[in-house]
């Protein structure tokens, strides 16, 4: 009896011992710990990349944008009509911006041409017609590195009337690139040739 109660007490204690246990509980729960480490560094390298990515598309837009930026190389020169009451045509000088891409600027091109805008207080004419005259350069109307070309816009046909104090907007559109906005104020007294500001 005596013999049989101590082997129950070695058996009970036996099974009273967990340190295998722990030990087993110990290694499944680092398991986990390092699946969950695992997927969360997928996680953040794939949303990393996924970011600069998009920030690389961001880069390369803006660079494109600018590219084909154009830039005023002259004043504004307008003529008034004969009876000196309105403006009828807006002369400019436009240049390509440093290491910018090049510009369609012929106006008869069918497709994938620069479109000029005029606006002010009361009225908005989005497609003006106008003339280009190659001041420096080749004799096509794209607008190239190095080159100078004048644009004419015909304020007049297109219904647009530019009186004494008028203030106003073109807007040029190219194909690719940044628009370009040049506004001005006719003075009080129209003259036949004038510098506007």
């Amino acid at each position: 009896m005596k013999a049989l109660s101590k082997l129950r007490r070695a058996v009970r204690a036996r099974f009273r011992d967990e340190s295998g246990i722990t030990g087993l509980e110990t290694a499944i729960v680092l398991i986990a710990f390092v699946v969950v480490a695992a997927v969360f560094a997928f996680v953040v390298l794939s949303t990393g990349l996924f970011s600069s990515e998009r920030s690389k598309e961001s880069v390369y837009a803006g660079l494109g944008k600018t590219r084909g930026t154009m830039t005023l190389s002259s004043g504004v020169v307008a003529r008034a009509n004969a009876g000196l009451t309105q403006i009828d045509t807006l002369e400019f000088d436009v240049i390509l911006a440093a290491s910018g891409d090049q510009v369609n600027l012929d106006p008869a091109a069918a497709s994938n041409r620069t479109v000029i805008t005029y606006i002010d207080a009361t009225t908005v004419v989005p497609d003006v017609a106008y003339t280009t005259t190659v001041i420096t350069g080749n004799t096509n109307a794209m607008l190239e590195q190095g080159e100078l070309i004048r644009i004419t816009v015909d304020i007049a046909a297109a219904g647009a009337t530019v009186g004494p104090n008028a203030v106003f907007t073109i807007e040029i559109k190219p194909p690719t690139g940044s628009y370009m906005n040049v506004q001005r104020s006719a003075p009080p007294a129209l003259l036949p040739i004038m510098q506007l500001n």
